[in-house]
């Protein structure tokens, strides 16, 4: 990625699920700056229910402090499972969060990354110095006010929720104030992008990711071939579809017309690529074909 010309990776923070190795974002992106030179490296997000404020400001602090102007902290409200018992453990048996708790937790990790909590994070560190970058992830409106109240960038989960991404940056961008962290509302849009040489082929790789999402969060990524035997359920069919032709699937050519009416709709500075593939070097021709597609 570094090598291909992309601004930034960013890792999640999927537990108990066959689909992902991403479980503590924080320990792949140090794992990641060590072999990278100038690519940021970020969490999408960092789950702010599943963790103590001060924890989290204390490993992106220092993540940025051995990487500096390199680390975002994007933050999320989500659990990152469907799985209960794993939320039950994480939260030490407590309830789930609320509305206000998120709010309280974001805007304390806000505070300590700032200095304005009074807490030292670590030995000589300075705020303003390389600081990581904090930004919140939405899936809807009602999640895009907190980012447009606190002034941070947005990252939109236009891969899970495309039919709320229009509505989700109008919010954003109405109520959006300025504040340290930016001068200007700044939207992130992450998209699903699968690309082939051609739309046919992107169709055959984008057939186990329409497989998953008709299935239990657990289950693992089939291959193209299994997946092409598998008949999704009618009641949902339509929901995948549907997701699944809001996204960039196709050729260089036609990803590259879905990028920009995706940008267009959505006022999007910038894009995130999410490509779920099932052989590790179509997923690699995968990205080197979707730089292709915005020179």
């Amino acid at each position: 990625m570094d090598e291909l010309g992309y601004r930034r990776v960013w890792f999640a923070e999927h537990l108990g699920t066959g689909l992902s190795a991403s479980v503590v974002p924080a320990v792949l992106m140090a794992h990641f700056a060590a072999l990278t030179r100038r690519i940021r490296l970020g969490s999408g997000g960092v789950l702010a229910p599943n963790h103590a404020p001060l924890a989290v400001a204390e490993q992106f602090g220092t993540l940025a402090t051995l990487h500096p102007d390199r680390i975002d902290i994007g933050i999320g409200r989500g659990p990152g499972t469907f799985d209960q018992s794993i939320v039950r453990a994480l939260r030490r048996g407590g309830e789930p969060t609320t509305g206000a708790e998120y709010d309280e937790d974001v805007a304390a990790i806000l505070r300590y990354l700032s200095g304005e909590a009074g807490v030292q994070l670590l030995a000589g560190w300075q705020p303003d110095a390389g600081g990581a970058r904090p930004w919140l992830l939405a899936s809807s409106p009602a999640g895009a006010e907190p980012a447009a109240r606190l002034g941070l960038p947005i990252a939109l989960a236009h891969h899970i929720r495309p039919d709320q991404s229009i509505a989700t940056a109008e919010r954003y961008r109405e109520h959006f104030t300025p504040s340290r962290w930016a001068d200007r509302p700044y939207a992130m849009a992450a998209v699903e992008t699968l690309v082939a040489d051609t739309d046919e082929e992107a169709a055959r790789l984008a057939r186990p990711t329409d497989v998953t999402r008709s299935k239990p969060s657990s289950a693992a990524l089939l291959s193209p071939e299994e997946a092409a035997l598998y008949e999704i359920p009618e009641e949902v069919r339509g929901t995948v579809e549907a997701i699944g032709a809001a996204q960039a699937r196709g050729s260089v050519e036609t990803v590259r017309q879905r990028f920009m009416e995706i940008v267009q709709q959505t006022g999007a500075d910038e894009l995130m690529l999410y490509a779920s593939v099932y052989d590790a070097d179509a997923r690699i021709r995968c990205y080197e074909l979707a730089a292709k597609a915005v020179e």
